[in-house]
């Protein structure tokens, strides 16, 4: 199984892309719950260099922060996908 970490905001309809893109794929993820204040976001940008979300890691395939969700959408079609 994918080992995969997102970085998220409650609320956030650009997160909410990529969780259904996990979800229509089966993917188990762990999630990380980022303060609503981009000052606040420093574990977010400890991994990716920026305090937006969504963020994807995949430690498997050696994706450390991806920020964009429809490049994050893409990216776990073009990986996980059928």
């Amino acid at each position: 199984m994918a080992n995969l970490e997102l970085y998220e905001l409650e609320g956030c309809p650009y997160c909410a892309k990529v969780i259904k893109k996990l979800d229509e794929l089966g993917l188990d993820y762990e999630s990380h719950m980022v303060p609503r204040s981009h000052g606040d976001r420093t574990e977010v940008k400890e991994v990716s260099g920026q305090t937006g979300v969504p963020v994807l890691v995949d430690e498997d395939n050696g994706v450390d922060g991806m920020p964009e969700s429809d490049d994050i959408v893409e990216y776990l079609e073009e990986t996980y996908g059928q």
